[in-house]
This record gives structure tokens, C-alpha cells and sequence, in this order.
């Protein structure tokens, strides 16, 4: 009988494990999802304090700082880069919602331009009912929607900075090689994307300065958080410009000049420079990518898909150390199982 159930046992031990996977799995989700609030604050902390520490290094080899002052003045540079960073969201989404009246009367303008000029191909346009529906899209509700996000953002901002604090006073030199593996692979690749989205970031805005595109000063921010997109975050940066050019301009050489200077500047950053820096150092299978954008995503939301790939790199390094789990690792690297 004992040995009747232990075959038993054993010829349904793979079922068991897999539904207890799927069970934890969920779990974990459910988890995340629950607790965003915290979470989420939390991790951008943590990446923080990835690139503080590898940066404080550097500046105790180089210029001989000790490790305390140059992670404070780190701390210091990071709480000012937060907190103007919300400020001037705020003050761009204010600045908005005053000119939302001049918007919309610009875009019954650019309406009537292009009933005039459908007009004048032989292209039948019924004028009232255009009209009828720009008035009926929902561009006050949108931006109230905005101006309801510059708490949260005041929030996270505050829970970011709390968290670094205790980060740096209880930080202590670890001798784990996985951790210091963790953080050296991480750290690198967000100074690299650090890096590479202030550039960005700086040549968009003096492509749209140059042409005096109106809040081109909020879509170089854009383009720099967007730029920790992969393949979708420069693509949304690159089309955000372009109704605003098109309400200032309509459709002449201002808005097709911005188009090719933006798209070439995001293909030259994006497949030059960067390719160049990283290479293969995240070591992700494209599909992987593209997986875990749409699941953090989900999961939570926009912050979310910017803290996709370091996210997925530390689960997949986490899988690496198991050979149980290590095949899910190597297919997350696209890695072919040797004959």
C-alpha cells in the first residue's frame, strides 16, 4: 500500500510542482500589484543606491573621497534631481491647463485649415460635424487627469527619498559575489542609460527650441524617462512633438523638419551610441524584452515598463543560480541548449 502511494507520489510530483508554481506565481503577482504604492518606490531606491555605491566607488579610486562623503553628495545630487524634476512636471502641467483655451482655439484653426485644403482637393468635408467632435474630445479631462497625478508624483518622489536615506546610512560593504555581480550589471547599465537619455534628451530639446515649439522644454523630460523604454519609450518620444507642431504650424516644413531631426537623433543615440556602450552586457532574448515591458506594464503601469529591464535582468540572474531553474534563465538569454 505504502509503496502503491508512493509511485503515486511520484508519477504526480511534475503536476504538483506546476500547479504550485502557478499558485506562487499568482501569489507574487498579486503582491506586486497590491502593494505597488510601497513597492514601487522602493525598487527606484534600490536602483538608486545601485548607481550611488558604483559611482562612490569610482570617486574614492579616483579622487580619493571617502566612501560616506561621496555618498552623500550623491544623496544630495539625487534628492535635488527628484524634486525638480516634480516641480517642473508640475509647473508644465500648470502651464498647460492655463493655455488649454488657446489650444483648443488653435486646434478649430488648424480644423478649419484642413476642411479648407480638403476642400480645395475635391474632398467633401462636412464642417459642422468636424467641429462637433473636437469639441467632443476629452482635452479637459485629460489634463485634470494630469494635474491629478502631481500629487502621486510629490509622493513617490517623498518615499524615493525616505528610502534612500536609510539605504545609505545602513549600507554596509557586502562580500557576496551574486550581489556584487547584481549591482555591477545593473549599475552599468543605468549610468549607460542615464547617460544616453540626457543626450537625448538635450539634442531633442534643441531641435524643438530651435523651430520654437511650445513645451519643448516637457518633451525633452519625456524623452528622457521614455528612453528607458526599449524600442517602444524613443518611438512614443519621437510622435509626442508633432500635434503640438502641427497646432502651432499645421502641415509645413516645421513639423516634417522636427519628424527627421528627432527620429535621427533617436537613431543614432539608440543604434550607434548605446548599442556601442552596452553591447550584450543585459544579455536578454528581444522577445524577453518585449515580454517584460508588457507584464511590468501591467503590473505597474508606466514606471513600471522604465524599470523593466534591470527588473527582468535580476530574475534572470536569480534563476542562473539554480540548475533547476537555470534553462528558464538561458532561454531568457536566448541561449541554445548545447548537443
Amino acid at each position: 500500500m505504502q509503496n502503491t502511494q508512493k509511485s503515486l507520489l511520484e508519477k504526480y510530483a511534475p503536476v504538483n510542482n506546476v500547479c504550485l508554481m502557478i499558485l506562487a506565481t499568482t501569489a507574487v503577482i498579486a503582491m506586486l500589484v497590491y502593494a505597488k504604492v510601497v513597492l514601487l518606490p522602493f525598487m527606484l531606491a534600490v536602483f538608486i543606491s545601485m548607481v550611488s555605491n558604483t559611482i562612490a566607488n569610482w570617486l574614492n579610486k579616483k579622487f580619493k573621497l571617502s566612501k560616506a562623503i561621496s555618498l552623500a553628495v550623491i544623496l544630495l545630487l539625487f534628492i535635488g534631481f527628484i524634486f525638480l524634476s516634480v516641480l517642473f512636471i508640475s509647473s508644465s502641467i500648470e502651464s498647460f491647463i492655463r493655455s488649454a483655451d488657446i489650444y483648443s482655439q488653435k486646434l478649430t484653426s488648424a480644423l478649419d485649415w484642413l476642411i479648407g485644403t480638403l476642400q480645395k482637393t475635391g474632398v467633401k468635408a462636412d464642417e459642422a460635424l468636424l467641429l462637433e467632435y473636437a469639441k467632443e474630445i476629452p482635452v479637459m479631462g485629460m489634463i485634470q487627469k494630469m494635474g491629478s497625478n502631481i500629487f502621486a508624483l510629490f509622493t513617490n518622489a517623498f518615499l524615493v527619498t525616505l528610502f534612500l536615506v536609510f539605504m545609505f546610512i545602513g549600507r554596509e560593504q557586502t562580500s557576496s559575489p551574486f550581489i556584487l555581480s547584481v549591482e555591477k550589471n545593473i549599475s552599468f547599465y543605468l549610468i549607460v542609460k542615464i547617460a544616453v537619455s540626457i543626450l537625448a534628451a538635450i539634442a531633442v530639446w534643441f531641435v524643438l527650441s530651435v523651430l520654437n515649439t511650445e513645451l519643448a522644454s516637457m518633451f525633452a523630460l519625456l524623452t528622457f524617462l521614455l528612453n528607458f523604454i526599449p524600442n517602444i519609450g524613443p518611438s512614443i518620444a519621437t510622435i509626442l512633438p508633432l500635434p503640438v507642431l502641427f497646432l502651432q504650424y499645421g502641415f509645413d516644413w516645421h513639423l516634417w523638419f522636427a519628424l527627421i531631426l528627432v527620429s535621427a537623433v533617436h537613431f543614432i543615440i539608440g543604434n550607434v551610441l548605446e548599442t556601442k556602450w552596452l553591447g550584450k552586457s543585459m544579455d536578454l532574448n528581444p522577445l524577453v524584452v518585449i515580454g517584460s515591458l508588457i507584464f511590468w506594464a501591467l503590473v505597474w503601469g508606466v514606471m513600471g515598463a522604465l524599470l523593466a529591464v534591470p527588473l527582468t535582468v535580476i530574475l534572470k540572474m536569480i534563476l542562473e543560480k539554480s540548475e533547476t531553474t537555470k534553462p528558464i534563465a538561458d532561454f531568457m538569454s536566448g541561449k541554445k541548449k548545447a548537443n
